[in-house]
């Protein structure tokens, strides 16, 4: 009876221990790389039209907690908080004004909306709740 408790606690361990280290596994994979925007949700103009010359990029540093990037033709920056799954993105701090089209306004618009994050076959996506709102392929 003893046997089977310890083997049994033994076995718990490492079930918890590996579901922490894919969790850590996850959160750091967002880390040190720059993300592309592929896909994004909502408007009906094709994704070509929106981003004609330059694709949205994000890169998230630990450090200072904050987002940089370009949205597809101003730069920007923004706080984020990371929890688990979870994200929330803050206000986009200064940028360059430059207009060049409705692309920068649907992406900075659905920025505010994300909630949760995966990564999955090397693609990050940031969701509402469960339904992806955009997709982002890792930049060499």
């Amino acid at each position: 009876m003893k046997s089977l408790q310890i083997l049994l606690i033994g076995f718990l361990s490492l079930a918890l221990t590996a579901c922490n280290s894919n969790k850590n596994t996850a959160d750091n994979d967002i880390y040190n790389t720059t993300w592309e925007l592929e896909y994004i949700t909502g408007p009906r103009i094709a994704f070509e039209g929106l981003f004609p010359d330059k694709k949205p990029k994000i890169t998230f540093n630990k450090e200072t907690k904050k987002v940089t990037g370009n949205n597809s033709c101003n730069g920007y920056s923004a706080d984020f908080t990371l929890d688990g799954n979870t994200i929330s993105f803050g206000e986009p701090g200064p940028t360059t004004m430059m207009f060049c089209g409705e692309g920068e306004n649907v992406f900075l618009k659905t920025m505010k909306k994300i909630n949760a994050f995966n990564i999955t076959d090397g693609k990050l996506n940031l969701l509402l709740d469960d339904v992806d709102m955009m997709r982002f392929h890792k930049v060499e």
